[in-house]
């Protein structure tokens, strides 16, 4: 994406969360209580587009020590990863586009990208309103504790898969084209990560990393398509909670997502400075904690 391009894109997720704090009232009030989400926003969307990781394994726990709500909680992480994750997107994006016209090797790992989007975005959105229409939503928003167990106990296991899935990062990337088999496979993972990040607002774009890397896909390769599915996802979600269920916390929506637009454009150059083995254990460790602290009980 040309640079001009790019920073309009920006310009515009940031205009539109300054528009929205602008609508609320008493905001000199506003800004002195929820301004420090604007740092959060940016731990988040860091986290997130550096390594395919929703935002929701940041924001899902943090939400939950602030005493909101379930619905609360999942409404307004999808809100803020609506634009973090977006920006990310287009960092990634321009990653994408520098190795098409470096051709060679590069080109032939990265080219594979729009496939992979195409089998796994409406599968992704499937799966998120098969639960959000339907009464399985319910299975969450009936349960206080629930989705604090399902989320503890998703990022312990999504931890200890990416943990070992560390050996395949030493192993040659053999990966380049996707087959019938990662067709029917991804298909199938980014429905039922719908269903997952439906519930905790996290899900999809890491089970579909996890994945590719088993796959010996690139991992830069893996991290960018999660962002960009979760990117997707996030604002097909949204849409239940802004029609049906209108619950979003906009001051924290407001304030988190103009540090997400912040994290998500920076991400894809730290990661960059750090080999894969580095970025997945950090991430692994800390997906591991969070799961741990967020269990019922547990109190940070």
């Amino acid at each position: 994406m040309p640079i001009k391009k790019r920073v309009i894109a920006l310009f515009i997720l940031l205009l539109s969360l300054i528009g929205l704090f602008f609508m609320q009232s008493n905001m000199i009030d506003l800004f002195q209580e929820f301004s420090g989400f604007i740092g959060l926003g940016v731990i988040g969307a860091i986290f997130a587009n550096a390594t395919g990781a929703g935002g929701g394994v940041i924001f899902v726990p943090v939400f939950n020590q602030f005493q909101l709500s379930t619905s609360e909680i999942i409404a307004t992480s999808f809100a803020i990863q609506c634009f973090g994750m977006v920006a990310g997107s287009i960092a990634w994006r321009d990653q994408y586009l520098n190795a098409q016209g470096e051709g060679g090797v590069q080109a032939s790992i990265w080219s594979v990208l729009p496939a992979l989007l195409v089998i796994t975005v409406p599968f992704s959105l499937l799966g998120i309103w098969t639960v959000q229409y339907s009464p399985l939503i319910e299975w969450v928003t009936q349960a206080e504790d629930t989705i604090h167990w399902l989320f503890g106990v998703f990022s312990i296991l999504l931890a200890l898969a990416i943990l070992g899935s560390l050996s395949k990062l030493k192993s040659p990337i053999s990966a380049q084209s996707v087959s019938q088999f990662d067709r029917i496979a991804l298909a199938v993972i980014a429905y039922l990560g719908g269903m997952i990040t439906a519930w905790l607002s996290v899900g999809v774009g890491e089970l579909v990393a996890v994945y590719l890397i088993l796959r010996n896909f690139s991992v830069t390769l893996s991290i960018a398509c999660a962002v960009m599915l979760t990117a997707f996802s996030v604002w097909a979600g949204l849409v239940y909670y802004i029609l049906i269920n209108p619950i979003i916390v906009y001051p924290i929506a407001a304030f988190a997502g103009i540090g997400a637009v912040i994290g998500g454009t920076i991400a894809k150059h730290l990661v960059l400075k750090f080999s894969p083995y580095q970025v997945k254990v950090f991430f692994a460790v800390w997906v591991l904690l969070m799961g741990i602290a967020n269990m019922p009980g547990f109190s940070l």
